[in-house]
């Protein structure tokens, strides 16, 4: 199903709120208009973005264990070290939890920062930060990175600047939405399962159980009601956006292009069992897919990280065999294919567990420590950047954080860091506050 979501949403905190309540102020990323004028004349004097790369996210809904992924601890208590050994990588030195061969075998392919902070322990709030880069205000909805691609970059191909597979995002608090930078850069989100032999995109539904039968009806009503549009849209409604976001909606799923895209029925068998016959799996082969037909920004989501109860049990049966083969297929695919270097493939989650493990066998969220993974794209690949403590508690390099991890993404697309968009109410903000480019990871 492909729709625009903005539904309830379910986690551990027992929240299902449909929205939080919006206030309006200033906020300390608010400028004057002058301020504002002068910095994006200056921006307008950079560099333009760059155009011929892509980005692949992974985002791991519920929060990985660092201390059972890519920073284990092998030689902390046993409290904190888990039930898992280490095996070593294809980088001399480094280690990873055992149950991740193949990406152990990958890392000349991508890089780990293992100095990861987030001031944050809670879903939903983690969603909005973690996919902004900006920490969370009840009063604004900053865009996700996929929007902001949109926006700067537009479409390429005739095909849509930002997808989503998957629907393990929180969208309470706005996480993986446009927020002030636009309706119209809202990510397609197809929900249905690639793996399943009847997935296409011909069966489209969009906000409030519209079919693309009644979208070509409604697409009919709107040319009558035109003079009633103008009318809504100088009041400042969003309608014109949104309309503009359906029209291009529209003509993607009746485009034999984004057809093609869409039709993994055309990848050998191999490949296809390469990946792994999941909804991941073929979410990632659909997302290099995606990439070769002009997408920009794909979020490939992967719910179930929660792990406050058996933890390991869950690590061990699912999430880790399921990310190890997936991810390593397509770090490799896009290495064989020559995409590698012009496609950025990024994974993360909520934040981290914490090192110690509960009466029931789990983790339970941690903000002290976590870990990014970063490759292709023309980042350093094959490197280990910080380190958290003995325990996996916290760093004792310089943390780096997802304000960090956006201006690094940011300054690989030449997109300036002071460019600044204003929201609907005038406030200016800038699509980067206090972020530090990941110097280390740079090529």
């Amino acid at each position: 199903m492909f729709e625009v979501g903005f539904g309830p949403s379910h986690n551990c905190e027992g929240t299902n709120r449909r929205e939080f309540i919006r206030v309006g102020s200033l906020g300390l990323a608010g400028l004057t208009l002058p301020t504002l004028l002068q910095a994006n004349a200056a921006s307008a004097k950079k560099k333009e973005p760059v155009d011929n790369l892509s980005v692949i996210f992974m985002w791991m809904q519920g929060g990985p264990s660092h201390i059972d992924t890519f920073d284990p601890k092998p030689n902390a208590p046993s409290d904190i070290r888990g039930e898992f050994s280490v095996i070593p990588t294809n980088i001399p030195g480094v280690q990873i939890s055992e149950h991740l061969p193949m990406m152990a075998k990958n890392l000349d392919k991508y890089s780990i920062i293992r100095s990861g902070y987030s001031y944050n322990g809670s879903h939903g709030v983690a969603d909005a930060y973690m996919l902004t880069g900006w920490r969370f205000n009840p009063s604004t909805v900053y865009p996700t990175y996929g929007a902001v691609m949109s926006r700067e970059l537009g479409y390429r191909n005739g095909m849509p600047p930002y997808v989503q597979l998957g629907n393990s995002i929180d969208q309470r608090f706005g996480g993986g939405l446009p927020g002030y930078a636009g309706s119209e850069h809202n990510p397609f989100i197809i929900q249905e399962d690639p793996s399943k032999a009847d997935f296409s995109i011909d069966g489209v539904s969009l906000p409030n159980g519209l079919t693309s039968s009644r979208f070509g009806r409604r697409e009919r009503m709107l040319q009558k009601l035109d003079n009633w549009q103008k009318k809504i849209e100088t009041k400042g409604n969003d309608v014109g956006a949104m309309n503009s976001f359906y029209d291009k909606a529209f003509s993607m799923v009746t485009s034999p292009a984004a057809k093609r895209a869409f039709d993994l029925s055309q990848e050998p068998v191999k490949v296809r069992e390469r990946y792994g016959m999941n909804k991941f799996g073929q979410s990632c082969l659909l997302a290099r897919r995606l990439v070769e037909s002009g997408v920009r920004f794909i979020n490939v989501t992967m719910g179930g990280w929660d792990t406050h109860a058996n933890n390991f049990k869950t690590l061990k049966d699912r999430n880790l065999p399921t990310i190890d083969q997936s991810w390593s297929a397509l770090l490799e695919d896009l290495q064989t294919r020559g995409m590698l270097e012009k496609t950025m493939v990024i994974w993360l989650g909520d934040f981290g567990r914490t090192p110690k493990i509960n009466s029931a066998a789990g983790r339970d969220h941690w903000a002290g420590s976590t870990v990014f993974c970063m490759g292709g794209g023309g980042m350093k690949v094959g490197s280990v950047i910080g380190k958290s403590d003995a325990n996996a508690e916290q760093p004792v390099t310089p943390p780096i954080q997802i304000e960090d991890i956006a201006a690094t993404l940011y300054t690989i697309l030449g997109i300036p860091l002071d460019k600044h968009y204003v929201a609907p109410d005038g406030r200016p903000f800038r699509i980067n506050l206090n972020g530090k480019v990941v110097n280390e990871i740079l090529a």
